[in-house]
């Protein structure tokens, strides 16, 4: 494995990829199987999109792959607040913590590459 201990996103979505594991793992045990792969695709992708991004071609191409991740991490969100506000569902806890933190660093460097290529903004969501 790389050494990206230097790039805060690819970091935090792999830790993050890890933690999903484990609550995929608990909503199967409550036989939430649904929600299981759903969290577990979704929360494991925006981690392999952001590492996909660091071999990217182009900027343009970087920023592509970025917004693939942020719109997985605005998905996995989704499903962590329904299991959230779910009355017999696993409470996600500080995952949804970390979503959010990740949301903003995605936010942030989506907008930043824009600045820099002079990209106009196309989504009003991603600053």
């Amino acid at each position: 494995m790389r050494n990206y201990s230097e790039n805060i996103i690819v970091k935090m979505t792999f830790e993050f990829a890890l933690e999903i594991m484990e609550f995929s793992e608990i909503l199967r045990d409550k036989k939430r199987f649904a929600f299981a792969d759903q969290v577990l695709r979704s929360g494991c992708s925006i981690g392999a999109n952001v590492r996909e991004a660091q071999g990217a071609e182009s900027k343009a191409d970087f920023i592509h792959k970025m917004k693939i991740a942020f719109k997985e991490a605005e998905e996995t969100e989704y499903w962590l607040e329904l299991c959230d506000f779910g009355r017999s569902y696993p409470k996600p806890g500080k995952l949804l913590i970390k979503i959010e933190s990740i949301l903003k660093v995605l936010n942030k460097i989506i907008s930043s590459s824009k600045k820099s290529t002079g990209k106009t903004k196309i989504n009003p969501l991603v600053n």
